[in-house]
């Protein structure tokens, strides 16, 4: 197997169901962090794996400072090495969570990044991204797969600079569906955080267990007459916590008024009180039976696809398909919300609110193909 020795693993829990693969830091091993599995949920299996190299006592000694081209390479290797042992152990149809603390974060941010679709989600434990590294790091990269990050205030371990910039990709760059957390410790998993991680685990894996992982497709806009066009300027900045909420570039209060009126007098729509967001979101719905699957509503039983929050916020929630919400949020035009393919569409999105006539045209498209959607009248996984 490689150059490396074959892995050590211990396990817990359930042969059977997803499984989650726990991965340790510097100065750890295998047999300490899977005490993890203690207090996370039953009912998943869990796998700690020791770091092939002993002498730098973790799996990712490669990812802070001073990254090369033997570093990019070893990273490579250790990655080829896990990904054999893995795919041994859970073949495809299995679901795959990697949790990972210092180190061992980078090391599975690494794995979620070089490949996203093998991974049903990742939990990035008080580390960092391994950037430089020579896994790809570009927008809307991981679209679609859930992501838990959680860091320390006082973390003195890992470079601030590097944890703002994992939190940033994370939160906002990446197109990942993330909860993300920061507490009042150092670098050690604060109670809450555990806690918190969790609950993320349970309803991610009953997600899936529901409606299954997202189907590739291309990014084809029906509603468009081209590719859809990048957002000018820099991202306004939206809220990582519940409820989801645009904070700064917001549209002025006359287009959001426009854009209502536009949204509201499409064909086949209908609008009333949010069933889902704050008071004063106006949700739009279905007329028709609802032709489309759940994933294409944000709230199914009440058939509502779309919410447009009020004034100052002015942003759209909508539920894509997750092809074309990872083109939103690649072009600029949105970002993942933090529970989509945990308890809500998986691609589920924030559209941030148009600020003139021709974004107002975009945003109009974009909530088109998403009405389509929801009617029965869009097939993403037939384009």
């Amino acid at each position: 197997m490689s150059r490396f020795d074959t892995p050590v693993v211990v396990t817990r829990g359930d042969a059977e169901g997803p499984l989650v693969v726990l991965l340790h830091g510097r100065g750890s091993r295998e047999t300490e962090i899977i005490g993890l599995a203690d207090a996370l949920p039953r009912g998943l299996s869990y796998a700690a794996v020791r770091a092939p190299i002993a002498e730098h006592g973790g799996f990712a000694w490669f990812v802070n400072r001073g990254i090369g081209r033997p570093v990019a390479e070893s990273l490579r290797a250790t990655m080829d090495w896990f990904r054999l042992w893995l795919d041994g152990i859970a073949p495809p149809g299995r679901p795959v969570i990697l949790v990972g603390f210092s180190g061992g974060a980078a090391f599975a941010g690494g794995l979620l990044l070089d490949d996203p679709a093998r991974f049903a989600g990742a939990a990035i434990l008080y580390g960092t991204l391994p950037f430089e590294a020579g896994v790809p790091t570009d927008a809307a990269r991981l679209a679609g797969v859930p992501v838990f990050v959680a860091q320390g205030d006082h973390d003195q371990v890992i470079p601030r600079d590097l944890l703002d910039r994992t939190w940033r990709y994370l939160t906002v760059e990446s197109g990942a569906p993330a909860i993300s957390r920061r507490d009042q410790v150092g670098h050690g998993i604060a109670r809450d955080a555990l806690a918190a991680l969790a609950g993320w685990l349970v309803e991610r894996a009953a997600f899936l267990a529901r409606r299954g992982g997202p189907v590739p497709a291309p990014a084809h806009w029906e509603t468009l007459s081209g590719d859809l066009p990048d957002r000018a300027g820099p991202r306004p900045d939206v809220s990582t916590t519940i409820p989801q909420q645009q904070r700064t570039d917001n549209a002025p209060v006359e287009v959001q008024e426009k854009l209502f009126a536009r949204l509201s007098a499409l064909p086949g729509v209908h609008s009333r009180q949010s069933a889902l967001s704050v008071p004063g979101a106006r949700g739009f719905m279905v007329t028709a039976p609802q032709a489309g699957p759940d994933d294409a509503f944000l709230v199914p039983h009440a058939g509502e696809f779309a919410h447009l929050h009020p004034d100052p916020d002015g942003s759209l929630h909508v539920a894509l398909p997750v092809h074309l919400a990872a083109d939103a949020v690649a072009h600029g035009w949105a970002v993942a919300h933090p529970l989509a393919g945990v308890r809500l569409a998986p691609g589920m999105v924030l559209v941030y609110g148009p600020r003139d006539e021709a974004e107002l045209d975009i945003v109009t498209s974009i909530f088109a193909t998403s009405q389509a959607w929801a009617s029965g009248r869009h097939r993403p996984t037939t384009e």
